[in-house]
């Protein structure tokens, strides 16, 4: 099975871009982030013509977050991150998807740091600490996917020296993504590249692709069953350099159900 994410930065402007990749990569799942789309402007029907079952959490000009399946109906198991009913943003979505449990996500970007909006990003986290745990206790095969907005090491910033204040890379950030993966998931990427610097995400601007200064980002968290069938990996890196593309490029793996 392959499985994807991929935070398209706008769904709509991005859908051409979208479909292509879809029929040249083929993937079983995609987790998509950052749809910038209300409910009703997703695409469904563009999607479905393609081959694609969709569950989708947007909102208007900000955030949003989808799961697709290829020639299935994902069936919708949560929508939105439990722990604080007064979150409005659309930042979590989960399906059941051939045996899997898939929660896609888009954590908090926290910048300025510090003040309030890294604040809502370590609580953010703690409310996806609390809830991996749950995910775990049912021992069922389980994926944690999407943009965490976070480098957990300097192997995943081209410059660390430059990112040590950003809410992306400061201590805080990176002790809860650490914190998060000690409960028992696998960071799939890193599981099979330990040493290679592997980047998801280029900045539009300073020639920040053409240069590879870039960071990983989206990452893949897997339960033990899960990650004991994990078989390959990649990113897509020549998504990222096409005419009006997103900041990110494709990544999936490869596992065996």
């Amino acid at each position: 099975m392959k499985i994807a994410s991929y935070n398209i930065n706008g769904i709509n402007g991005r859908l051409e871009i979208l479909l292509e990749w879809l029929a040249e990569s083929q993937p079983n799942i995609v987790c998509l982030q950052e749809l910038k789309a209300p409910d009703e402007k997703f695409p469904r029907r563009a999607l479905e013509k393609a081959g694609y079952g969709a569950i989708w959490h947007g909102q208007k000009s900000w955030n949003g977050v989808a799961i697709l399946a290829r020639d299935i109906d994902p069936i919708e198991t949560r929508r939105g991150l439990p722990g604080d009913p007064d979150d409005q943003h659309s930042r979590y979505i989960e399906a059941a998807i051939g045996g899997i449990v898939v929660g896609c996500l888009y954590l908090p970007n926290g910048n300025p740091a510090p003040g309030p909006k890294f604040d809502y990003k370590l609580r953010w986290f703690t409310r996806l600490q609390d809830y991996g745990r749950e995910l775990l206790d049912l021992g069922v095969p389980a994926a944690l996917i999407g943009d965490f907005n976070v480098m957990p090491t300097d192997l995943d910033v081209y410059a660390p020296e430059r990112w040590r204040d950003d809410a992306l890379f400061r201590p805080e950030v990176r002790r809860a993504f650490a914190d998060l993966v000690a409960q028992g998931w696998t960071d799939a990427i890193r599981e099979l590249f330990p040493d290679q610097r592997i980047y998801t995400f280029w900045k539009y601007f300073r020639n920040a692709f053409q240069r590879n200064a870039g960071l990983r980002i989206d990452h893949f968290l897997l339960s033990p069953s899960l990650a004991n069938g994990l078989m390959g990996a990649g990113v897509d890196t020549s998504i990222r350099g096409l005419p009006h593309t997103s900041d990110h490029a494709p990544v999936w793996i490869e596992v065996a159900i």
